[in-house]
């Protein structure tokens, strides 16, 4: 088993090298990460200018690459550069995350973003997430990651992304693992001034007490692990009928 580790939060976070270390123990593992912090890139690719690729060393990995570009970048590149050089990639991994990625994070998850790459092309792929932007626990996410390894490959539509979210605790503090559908995740955010026609935007997530535990948001609050199977199909299939009968004509 050949598997392509990519992220958004850098190829010197520690939670790509936690990853790594856990996927090592069941398969080969090679890595192509973004050179610096690239989280909230959703699925964006480079277009118009140059990325840098340099290879570099990587503990518990084959083989790794560092470059300019953002996470979905690092996706199309490791499968690209991996392949040529005759190592057929198996599935990918994206993560593991500083931050979790609940609900409507995934439209903006460069984490989600870079497994929704490699699931449109046709790999299976699987986002993985702590949660907390300083995490330090990622004992249980590592090993859910090689958990799930047996269960996606080979068994499950490659077009799916299997997304994981782990609460940032010691293990004997998880409760559990629920498989639950994403919840509804609010942000109470603004632009904020800094300086003369500077601005940054910042803020938090919004209440959701009101939530089931049946969702991804509440069952993580709660101190479950949670796995959620995400597609990347938007359409609107009841509204669809609703919008065939507009009979507009041109």
């Amino acid at each position: 088993m050949n598997i392509l580790v990519v992220n958004d939060d850098g190829i010197n976070a520690p939670g790509i090298q936690a990853l790594v270390r856990a996927l090592s123990e069941a398969a080969d593992v090679y890595v192509c990460a973004p050179d610096g912090q690239r989280s909230a890139k959703s699925h964006s690719v480079t277009l118009g200018q140059p990325v840098t690729i340099q290879p570099v060393n990587f503990p518990y990995a084959k083989e790794a690459y560092q470059t300019s570009g953002s996470p979905a970048d690092c996706t199309k590149i490791g499968l690209q550069f991996f392949e040529e050089a005759g190592i057929k990639i198996d599935m990918v991994y994206s993560g593991i995350n500083m931050g979790s990625n609940l609900g409507r994070d995934t439209l903006y998850s460069g984490t989600v973003g870079a497994a929704a790459e490699a699931a449109l092309s046709g790999y299976h792929a699987v986002a993985v997430s702590a949660d907390d932007h300083q995490a330090t626990h990622f004992d249980v996410a590592g090993q859910l990651a090689v958990d799930v390894m047996d269960k996606v490959y080979g068994k499950m539509d490659p077009h799916t992304v299997i997304s994981i979210n782990v609460p940032d605790l010691p293990k004997e503090e998880i409760k559990g693992v629920k498989f639950v559908p994403l919840g509804q995740r609010y942000y109470d955010d603004k632009f904020h001034l800094i300086e003369d026609n500077k601005y940054e935007l910042s803020g938090q997530p919004a209440d959701f007490k009101d939530q089931a535990e049946e969702f991804d948001v509440t069952a993580v609050a709660n101190h479950y692990a949670t796995i959620t199977p995400l597609q990347f199909d938007f359409t609107d299939y009841e509204n669809l009928e609703t919008v065939k009968k507009w009979g507009f004509n041109i």
